[in-house]
This record gives structure tokens, C-alpha cells and sequence, in this order.
């Protein structure tokens, strides 16, 4: 177990953008696909096929989009930002938070918007990004406070990424829902 994980993080270190896109986009067909089988599998009778037109839309926004980007601004924030103190690691968590978040919901939802095919990419990040944007302060604030005390940079993503999995069933969730009853 401990040379495979030697091996993961030497991947991961050698080759940062490549293995945390894979990862990401990974992780964003798997919250999809878990949203896909509690919506069409275990609350439909009969149950209904998977849509992988929507899995593909997460496959390509994780690995091509959120994957490559988190890489790049963790970097980035780990070279702005040096140390692990609590003091240090907050103020890491609010950049990120205030900072990055809007952009990253925003890029989201037009990027999804605009895979669907939509007329106006806008909108539907206009009626949901405030929702979106609380929901990720409740999640994101007490993670990524861990993540900048405790997880080692070359890791960074990767647990990102795996806390993500929580993240994406909740964006999913919201994505999928009516603005009005958000």
C-alpha cells in the first residue's frame, strides 16, 4: 500500500494538469451517474436508462475545464499563500472561496448551459447562482480549511476532487432542479 501510494503521488507531482483532470472529470461522471441511478433507477418505476449525453457533459467539463483550472489556481494559491498555519490556511480558504467559487459556479453553469445547447447560457446561472454560491460556502468553507491545514500540495486536487464527489451530487442536484423550488 505504501509504494502504491508513493507511485500516485509521483504521478501526480510529475504530471499535475493531466492526473487531476483525469481524476476530476472521474469524479464528476461519478456523482452524476450515483444522481442518475437514485433519479432513474431506485425512485422510478420502471426504472430508466442512464443518459449518458449528461454524463458526458460532466466527463468533458471535470477533465477539460474544472480539472485543468483547479490545478493551475492551486498552484497558484500555494505560491501566493506559503505555509500551513491556521492564519495562513484562512486566508487561503476565504481567496479561494470569494475569489475562485463565483468564477468557477459561473463557468459551470454557462459551460453547461452552452454543451445543452440553451439559447441563453446565462440564464440559468442567473436563477441558481446564489443558491449554488450559500450551498458551497456551507460545504466548501469547513473543507478546504482541512484541505490548507493538512493535505500536502501535491495532493491538493486529488482531495479536491474526492470531496468534490459530495460537491458535484449537490451541484447536480441543483442543476437538475426548478429554480423556482431552490
Amino acid at each position: 500500500m505504501g509504494r502504491l501510494l508513493k507511485t500516485i503521488r509521483k504521478i501526480f507531482y510529475k504530471y499535475p494538469i493531466i492526473s487531476n483532470s483525469v481524476i476530476y472529470g472521474s469524479l464528476c461522471v461519478g456523482a452524476e451517474v450515483s444522481q442518475q441511478t437514485v433519479q432513474k433507477k431506485l425512485l422510478k418505476t420502471p426504472p430508466e436508462k442512464y443518459d449518458p449525453a449528461v454524463i458526458g457533459r460532466y466527463a468533458i467539463y471535470g477533465t477539460t475545464i474544472a480539472g485543468p483550472l483547479l490545478t493551475v489556481w492551486y498552484q497558484w494559491l500555494d505560491k501566493l499563500v506559503v505555509g500551513k498555519t491556521l492564519r495562513v490556511a484562512a486566508k487561503k480558504v476565504l481567496i479561494d472561496q470569494f475569489i475562485m467559487t463565483p468564477q468557477l459556479l459561473i463557468i459551470f453553469f454557462v459551460a453547461m448551459s452552452f454543451m445543452e445547447n440553451k439559447e441563453n447560457v446565462f440564464e440559468e446561472c442567473k436563477q441558481k447562482y446564489l443558491v449554488t454560491f450559500k450551498n458551497s460556502c456551507m460545504f466548501w468553507l469547513p473543507v478546504q480549511s482541512l484541505n490548507f491545514l493538512v493535505i500536502p500540495s501535491s495532493l491538493r486536487v486529488l482531495y479536491v476532487g474526492i470531496c468534490s464527489f459530495a460537491w458535484i451530487n449537490i451541484l447536480c442536484w441543483i442543476k437538475r432542479t426548478d429554480s423556482s423550488s431552490n
